[in-house]
C-alpha cells in the first residue's frame, strides 16, 4: 500500500471509529478535500495533520502510527515504538 493510501485509510478508520462524518471537519477542511485525503489522492501538510488530529481528538502521531502500521502489516505497534524510541533517544540526549 502506498503511503498516501495508507494515510487515507488510517484517517478514515480513526474518523469512523470516533463516529465522525466528513462534515464534522468543516472548521478545518472541506468535505471534498477530506475525501481526497481518505482516498489517498493527496498528501496533507503537517499543519493539516495537526488540525485533523484536533478534530479527531487524538495526537497527530496516532494518525501517522496507524498509517505506517497499515503500510507494513508485518510490523507491530511495539516494534514500531521500539524503533522510534531507539532513534529518538540519541537526539534527545543533546
Amino acid at each position: 500500500m502506498e503511503l498516501k493510501q495508507a494515510f487515507g485509510a488510517a484517517l478514515k478508520r480513526i474518523r469512523k471509529n470516533k463516529e465522525l462524518t466528513q462534515e464534522d471537519f468543516s472548521q478545518v477542511s472541506s468535505r471534498t478535500y477530506l475525501s481526497t485525503l481518505e482516498r489517498g489522492l493527496k498528501s496533507p501538510t503537517l499543519e493539516k495533520i495537526e488540525e485533523l488530529a484536533s478534530v479527531l481528538g487524538v495526537h497527530p502521531l496516532t494518525i501517522l502510527t496507524s498509517c505506517y502500521l497499515l503500510q507494513d502489516q508485518e510490523l507491530s505497534v511495539e516494534e514500531l515504538f521500539h524503533r522510534v524510541r531507539g532513534e529518538l533517544d540519541p537526539t534527545l540526549a543533546n
